[in-house]
């Protein structure tokens, strides 16, 4: 497929679009591609005659879809939690962990220390592994610096990583992530000395597409979060939050009234915050994984999202701590297993929803005008893709037209 002009051929489509036929399949399909996007799409026996004579690419019967977007992920950071989680198991308490070196404490320690070169190569390997599954898109969040430079770092890092592999980053600032040792009971000065002013050298620099935040007792209040929030107004950029994952602060409800394009975990929140959301159009991001991993036991509101109309994305959370995953088809998997989610749900749910989340546009779906961006999988029907355990079914992967 190294013609910018291809036709794909003898294939079923599932184009994950609402309406019609469930999962938008078409069996029999063909897609039309020119430079990287897609032209068209349809039954087989309906090709337009100019786009007949293109090279044309057999695909033996096999399923393509939307390659997968994993819209929420902390995967730039130093050193990994490994110890930590083998004393938790042993019984260890959060304090004996944390008095170890433990905790948020142990990885801001070693982004700190490593190199902008270390981050890179470590990221980069967990970035292989979702593109073994197809992934086109990749969110990248900061918030392992909690420091002005390295908080830069981390972003520059994130950018880098397109350069290097055939993938899409989105970057998202959270530097209101955690409260770092040195301001410990000062959270509030943090905010004025670290956060803003690293966020608007971010922005000058051009490393942010989004603001975050995480919305918790143990990191920050609502209102500390509205100062960061009103900053990003300020510079134009899109809004998300770490959002009611340990308690319910009204963190889903403030993200929707600043039109936030989304609000991740949720396990607490409760309706009026998934109506807030739903008349903001702020899609639900679920993270089964640090649900799975910290043994969590109450899980988000998935009927009243379904009730309200609220998009649902899904993603893997990868981080070092809590949810030390790179698998998104597993987590679709976990989506459907935790929450019951259905098979349908999970897919649109890295796919459709997960572009939405990221306030993209020109992907997540299989039509004309969208960035050809397909997944080629082995499978018959597309429920087969959050069913499987442990089991990858990808045959290829095309990335802008061009197979990888």
């Amino acid at each position: 497929m190294s013609s910018s002009r291809s036709l794909l051929r003898n294939l079923n489509l599932a184009t994950m679009l609402p309406g019609g036929e469930p999962y938008g399949l078409v069996d029999g399909a063909a897609i039309a591609i020119s430079d990287g996007r897609i032209i068209w799409c349809g039954s087989g026996d309906s090709v337009p005659p100019d786009y007949a004579t293109w090279p044309q690419v057999d695909l033996g019967g096999r399923l393509v879809t939307p390659a997968l977007i994993d819209c929420h992920t902390h995967i730039v950071y130093g050193g990994n939690r490994a110890r930590e989680f083998e004393m938790r198991l042993q019984g260890a308490s959060y304090e004996e962990v944390a008095r170890a070196g433990g905790g948020i404490v142990s990885t801001v320690s070693a982004t700190r220390s490593a190199s902008e070169q270390e981050l890179l190569d470590s990221a980069l390997r967990r970035v292989d592994a979702l593109l073994a599954e197809s992934v086109s898109v990749v969110e990248i969040k900061s918030g392992y610096g909690l420091d002005v430079e390295t908080e830069l770092t981390m972003l520059r890092v994130a950018r880098k990583i397109e350069t290097q592999r055939p993938v899409r980053v989105k970057t998202s600032f959270l530097g209101a992530h955690a409260i770092p040792a040195d301001y410990k009971d000062r959270s509030d000065a943090y905010i004025d000395d670290v956060c803003i002013p690293a966020l608007e050298k971010a922005h000058a620099e051009g490393l942010v597409d989004a603001v975050d935040g995480f919305c918790e007792g143990i990191g920050f209040m609502s209102a500390q979060i509205e100062r960061v929030f009103r900053k990003a107004a300020e510079l134009d950029l899109p809004v998300k939050l770490h959002a009611e994952q340990l308690s319910n602060l009204g963190g889903a409800k403030l993200a929707a009234r600043y039109g936030g394009l989304s609000a991740d975990h949720l396990e607490y929140l409760d309706e009026a915050g998934v109506k807030a959301m739903a008349g903001a159009g702020t899609v639900a991001v679920i993270l089964p994984g640090a649900f799975y991993t910290l043994r969590e036991t109450q899980a988000p509101p998935i009927d009243l999202f379904r009730r309200h109309k609220v998009a649902m994305a899904v993603a893997t959370d990868c981080n070092p701590g809590s949810s030390p995953m790179t698998s998104l088809l597993l987590t679709m998997n976990m989506a459907c297993t935790l929450f019951r989610m259905t098979p349908e749900e999970a897919l649109a749910g890295a796919t459709c929803n997960a572009a939405q989340a990221l306030g993209l546009t020109d992907t997540g779906t299989v039509e004309p005008g969208k960035r050809a961006d397909l997944a080629v999988w082995d499978v018959e029907h597309p429920a087969e893709l959050a069913y499987r355990i442990g089991f990858n079914p990808l045959h290829s992967r095309i990335f802008e037209g061009v197979a990888q």
